[in-house]
């Protein structure tokens, strides 16, 4: 699958018998809509065919709703006059770039400043969004641990939004700048923003490697091909600019090693010094490549060592102790009563 994502031209001698499997890794990875995008007149069998048609309509349906979605939010917040920056793959689809195309989207989320979160909130509340986890410990958890309000539901369109306030958590071990991200958005001309180029990327390694355990994460993986496949290519200073960026988010690292990851995996055109991986990369793609013909998840003790890993990176380990302890008990509690 990732190699027919690179080079879709390898799909002439894709042998029949290992289609069932690339779109089975592909419907796992959310990544069915991206690879029927780039093989669209190109020559497949005609069941795999009618399958990517499909897909491709899925796609175009999920960016109709995720821009619906967006403007929704920019006509009840547009009266508090605060930068309200569009995330991830609602970023992509607004932007017309290249990482949106196929792109599966699901919540919508946003960033806004700090100072502004209460009043988002009441806007949003009284506009027809309730809260998704109407549970007291949860509540506090995420206003004041979290990188974001907890969760988000329309009732009517029954549609999440995320509220970030920053792009990780502030226990984890980076603390990206928020008042950089909102200064250097781009605005899309109706009140809305998204993110500068070198900070989508920035936004998208850290959201890859340093919040969660990796599930998935082909698809984050293959937004950061599509991003620095479509800003590196144009401008022969992004990549200078993006170094200076990670370094002031404090993500030097971790950019680095998902750009080594997209070259390594999807051949992305990057530049010398960016190329060759390093101590720990293999264990990184053994994880974004664990799953099997069925489009199952493997490797169950790599698995297991990176989701200890996202916790590990996300918050010091009392807290951690404390917040899994809680969460043990609530899931007994309910069974001993």
């Amino acid at each position: 699958m990732a190699a027919l994502l690179a080079a879709p031209a390898k799909a002439d001698a894709l042998p029949q018998e290992k289609w069932a499997g690339v779109i089975a890794a592909a419907r796992a990875e959310q990544l069915l809509g991206a690879l029927a995008c780039r093989l669209s007149g190109i020559a497949v069998p005609e069941r795999v065919g009618a399958i990517l048609h499909d897909a491709r309509d899925m796609a175009a349906e999920s960016r109709r709703a995720a821009l619906w979605e967006a403007e929704m939010a920019r006509r009840v917040l547009a009266p508090l006059a605060v930068p309200v920056v569009l995330l991830k793959g609602t970023a992509f689809v607004a932007g017309g770039l290249a990482a949106g195309q196929g792109r599966m989207i699901g919540d919508l989320d946003v960033l806004v400043p700090r100072a502004a979160l209460d009043d988002v909130e009441r806007a949003l509340l009284a506009t027809g969004w309730e809260w998704a986890k109407p549970d007291a410990y949860d509540d506090v958890y995420y206003r004041r641990w979290m990188h974001e309000l907890p969760p988000l539901l329309h009732r009517d369109r029954d549609r999440l939004i995320d509220v970030h306030h920053t792009i990780l958590p502030p226990t984890a071990r980076i603390t990206p700048d928020a008042d950089a991200l909102l200064a250097g958005a781009r605005p899309l001309g109706n009140g809305l923003s998204i993110p500068a180029p070198e900070d989508m990327v920035v936004h998208a390694a850290i959201h890859l490697l340093a919040d969660g355990d990796l599930a998935g994460g082909l698809r984050n993986l293959w937004d950061i091909d599509r991003l620095l496949f479509e800003f590196g290519e144009e401008d022969g200073a992004f990549w200078s600019r993006l170094r200076a960026r990670a370094a002031l988010h404090q993500a030097v690292g971790v950019v680095a090693r998902a750009v080594r990851l997209s070259h390594a995996l999807f051949a992305t055109a990057v530049p010398d010094d960016w190329r060759g991986l390093r101590a720990g990369d293999a264990w990184f793609r053994r994880r974004l490549l664990a799953r099997d013909e069925w489009g199952r998840e493997t490797r169950a003790a790599t698995r297991a060592a990176f989701y200890i890993r996202s916790h590990w990176m996300r918050m010091p380990p009392p807290l951690l102790a404390r917040h899994l302890a809680i969460k043990a008990w609530k899931r007994v509690a309910p069974a001993r009563s």
